[in-house]
């Protein structure tokens, strides 16, 4: 079983859409039951929150329906409990960094790091936030790269 946190600022809109986008599109590689997904924050700001309306519609508009959600804090705990961490920008390291000051284990990683190098639309870079542009579309498109290279690379 490998465990996957996906990791933004508030957990309402970018970690926790790759939530249910990883869940989704390993039940449909056939390796659902060998892959436990969550979601958490870097912030505190959103704590209990359920997923932002617009992120939410998004997922429904590619047939993710009925996702229900609470935003929460990532911990140090989830460090010792997950295989990966992977995070949407580089302020998002920043903050992970004020919870778990070290990565001995290598398991903090940024998604479109998992991308291949080659795809220079993608890789090396943050994934869009919806938050300030409100284009969801770009944040779904980085997401789903993000995530299909993610998941090729633990079940190749």
């Amino acid at each position: 079983m490998k465990k996957i946190l996906f990791v933004c600022h508030g957990n309402i809109c970018r970690s926790v859409t790759a939530e249910f986008v990883m869940r989704r599109m390993a039940e449909e590689a056939g390796v659902g039951a060998l892959l436990e997904v969550d979601s958490a924050a870097t912030s505190r700001e959103e704590i209990g929150n359920p997923i932002y309306p617009m992120a939410l519609r998004t997922l429904e508009a590619h047939g993710i329906h009925g996702a229900r959600h609470a935003a929460r804090q990532v911990t140090r705990a989830d460090y010792d409990y997950y295989d990966l961490l992977v995070l949407m920008d580089e302020e998002n390291l920043r903050g992970i960094r004020r919870i778990i000051p070290s990565d001995p284990e290598g398991k903090i990683s940024l998604l479109l790091d998992h991308t291949d190098p080659r795809d220079k639309s993608h890789h090396g870079r943050d994934v869009a936030d919806p938050w300030y542009t409100r284009n969801f579309d770009a944040a779904w498109d980085d997401i789903t790269t993000g995530c299909r290279a993610l998941l090729k690379e633990l079940f190749p």
